[in-house]
């Protein structure tokens, strides 16, 4: 506050009240865990993500930029996100368990990949991947 970073702290308190009405949604109302707090963290973000591409689409540069700010804040707090060839690497690892020959099959696939990248990677960017490698394996 001090610093006078207004976008963080206001970012912060948005989030702080996100955390707050979560501990008193859930019964009995409480103190959140670690992985509670990711959770809220992390819907946060997709709430921003998803704002800055509805902010994109409707010709609102500043609201996107400022959307994309409050993101970046909020990705200060959560757990480093796997790079895409990480991804990549854990999809194709999971393909060949799984026994996938093609995109019908991605049924089978994404709850694993899913499971290996929880919390840190974004489940758009997983299922792409996924998606891209199965058409790969039919071809």
């Amino acid at each position: 506050m001090r610093g006078g970073e207004t976008l963080r702290r206001d970012t912060l308190r948005f989030v702080l009240a996100a955390i707050k009405n979560e501990g008193i949604a859930r019964r009995p109302a409480g103190e959140l865990d670690d992985a509670a707090i990711v959770e809220v963290l992390q819907r946060q973000a997709k709430m921003r993500r998803d704002s800055v591409e509805a902010f994109k689409k409707g010709d609102r540069p500043a609201l996107a930029a400022k959307e994309e700010n409050e993101l970046a804040v909020i990705l200060g707090y959560l757990p480093a996100l796997m790079t895409e060839a990480e991804i990549r690497e854990i999809a194709a690892r999971t393909i060949a368990e799984v026994g996938a020959t093609g995109p019908r099959e991605m049924g089978k696939v994404m709850p694993k990949v899913t499971a290996a990248t929880k919390d840190r990677a974004d489940g758009r960017l997983v299922s792409r991947i996924v998606t891209e490698l199965l058409k790969e394996k039919a071809s």
